[in-house]
C-alpha cells in the first residue's frame, strides 16, 4: 500500500486529484467509495489492536521469566 501511495499519490481505487479536476465529482459514487475505505481502515485498525494486545502479552510473559 505504501509503495502504491508513494508512486500514485492517492489511495488504491480512489481516483487522482487530476481525474476529479478533469471529470468532476459524482457525490454518490464518492460517498460509497469513502465508506468502503472507512470500513477497510476500521478492519485494519481492529487487527492492529489485536496484534498490539498480543505483543503486550508476549512482552509481559518475557519480562516475568
Amino acid at each position: 500500500m505504501e509503495n502504491y501511495i508513494d508512486s500514485c499519490k492517492h489511495l488504491p481505487e480512489v481516483p487522482s486529484a487530476e481525474y476529479f479536476k478533469n471529470n468532476g465529482l459524482q457525490l454518490g459514487e464518492m460517498n460509497a467509495l469513502l465508506l468502503k475505505k472507512i470500513e477497510e481502515m476500521t478492519l485494519y485498525l481492529i487487527q492492529i489492536e489485536k496484534d498490539n494486545i498480543a505483543l503486550k502479552e508476549r512482552i509481559t510473559k518475557l519480562e516475568n521469566k
